[in-house]
């Protein structure tokens, strides 16, 4: 979900905006008259977008990706205990 303001309540909201943005991770959205609105997120999340863009850029590397989780998904196991883990490794007293 995003945050609407108009660019006067950003302005006068900036510094608790960045906070939010930073730290929730939230979208805020800037809409501006007679202007193309503008999008504010935080550094984290465009690095994340901009990785994300490159790696799945190439067919053959987006393919090669979701082969390779879909058979992480595939090989998931039921979790053991930690008793059961000890028993098959051998490190019960």
């Amino acid at each position: 979900m995003s945050i609407n303001l108009s660019y006067s309540q950003a302005r006068q909201n900036l510094a608790s905006l960045l906070d939010e943005v930073s730290l929730n991770k939230e979208i805020v959205i800037i809409n501006r008259k007679n202007a193309e609105n503008v999008a504010m997120i935080s550094e984290s999340e465009l690095a994340g977008i901009l990785e994300t863009n490159h790696l799945l850029r190439s067919p053959k590397n987006a393919q090669r990706l979701l082969r390779a989780l879909l058979k992480v998904q595939e090989e998931i196991e039921i979790p053991q205990s930690v008793d059961d883990l000890k028993k098959e490794f051998g490190l019960e007293k």
